[in-house]
């Protein structure tokens, strides 16, 4: 493991608790907390609407998309921040749709996450011109990219599964089909090597609360290649992607650069967090990152399958088709996991039987692996999961 890896000093991570749920959120770095109260006081509280201008806020979108930019292989004004993942999904895709009108088909996969497709439902019901949503296995999704493709738009890495994508080989695909390409970077920003130049996909989007630690309702941020940013044109059309906001003009002029692609009113202390958790990346590898991944990964399905055999790996066994987390089906997946929780070791549920556990070297090292897997022994060796204060179903699972 990288020498550099781990640095759990860090993050604020409660006593006794082994986190692999930092691919549904990331833990909180320490000082970020200080940070929001700095701006809430000290900006916010002391120097009222003058911090725009005063404190940098009107920059902070910007200078937190360079930061992103640097970890998906992207370059520095490509990357604009704010707003949620779904609306950034639905303005790639309405960008990507206008780029090839002549083109009707939409291709995604099964295996996405449902409010991407969701999101291109409805915007295919909005539109209203016969376009159609296609989701074949995420296996067969390089043989379903034919000419009359518009867009392909694809997660990288499966939330369920942790299945990952060949990200260069499908964009080329794509390409070679006059498709334009959208990835879906929500399970691979911050968790896996990313080269959007390298891949010349058109736009990328995702989320920072996970892998990135931005904390809850972070903001959500959006890539345009380059070479068209000055030419998409955004469906959702704010004051913030305007050429000059303050002019207050009543026609819309787009931003001349990515920062088009903005819509409304950045959450500032979001924002804030986000910028100062960033600083625990500061000379990491992603390389590096990837390979301490794979180590404590490949012990983690080690451990767990000599000590479980109740359980089924549900994810990729070769650690080069899988992202950052490790998914385990049990028909009572729901029941223990909470049973794993109450006994320290925090993962998640996906239905209908998936335990899931994110390995993130930032905070996890192999004795936290051996730890984990021991609690998740008890768990289903002592049939933990059958005590009925595991058999509610909570609201977030």
């Amino acid at each position: 493991m990288a020498s550099q890896l781990p640095r759990k000093d860090l993050f604020d991570l409660p006593e006794g608790v082994i986190y692999l749920d930092g691919n549904s959120l990331g833990p909180l770095p320490k000082g970020s907390a200080d940070r929001a109260a700095q701006v809430i006081g000290a900006e916010w509280g002391g120097e009222l609407i003058k911090a725009w201008n005063t404190a940098g806020w009107m920059a902070l979108p910007k200078k937190v998309g360079d930061r992103i930019a640097g970890l998906i292989g992207a370059p520095e004004g490509s990357v604009a921040t704010g707003d949620t993942l779904s609306i950034k999904v639905y303005q790639a895709l309405a960008a990507a749709l206008k780029m090839r009108p002549d083109r009707r088909v939409i291709l995604s996969d099964s295996g996405n996450f449902p409010s991407d497709l969701y999101m291109a439902q409805g915007l295919i019901d909005t539109i209203d011109k016969g376009y159609a949503l296609k989701t074949p296995a995420p296996e067969d999704v390089a043989d379903a990219i034919t000419e009359d493709v518009a867009v392909v738009m694809l997660t990288q890495v499966d939330y369920r599964s942790g299945r990952m994508h060949d990200m260069a080989a499908i964009t080329r695909k794509a390409h070679d089909m006059g498709a334009v390409m959208i990835w879906d970077l929500a399970h691979s920003a911050g968790a896996v090597p990313v080269d959007l130049t390298g891949c010349n996909a058109e736009f990328a989007v995702g989320c920072s609360y996970k892998y990135l630690n931005g904390g809850p309702g972070a903001p959500a941020f959006i890539y345009v290649r380059p070479d068209l940013a000055t030419t998409v044109q955004p469906a959702l059309a704010g004051w913030l992607g305007h050429d000059a906001p303050f002019a207050m003009e009543l026609t819309y002029r787009p931003a001349m650069s990515t920062e088009r692609m903005r819509v409304g009113t950045p959450p500032i202390v979001q924002l804030s967090i986000l910028d100062h958790a960033l600083d625990v990346w500061d000379g990491i590898d992603m390389a590096d990152l990837r390979a301490a991944s794979i180590v404590l990964s490949e012990r983690f399905i080690s451990e767990v399958e000599a000590r479980c055999p109740q359980l089924t790996l549900a994810s990729p066994r070769d650690p080069a088709q899988r992202g950052s987390q490790v998914s385990f089906a049990f028909e009572h997946g729901y029941a223990a996991m909470q049973a794993c929780i109450d006994h320290g070791v925090i993962g998640d549920f996906r239905a209908p039987d998936i335990m899931r556990f994110g390995f993130t070297p930032l905070y996890i090292d192999e004795a936290d692996v051996i730890a984990a897997a021991g609690v998740i022994e008890k768990v289903i060796a002592d049939e933990l999961w059958r005590d009925p204060k595991y058999q509610t179903v909570s609201k977030v699972t």
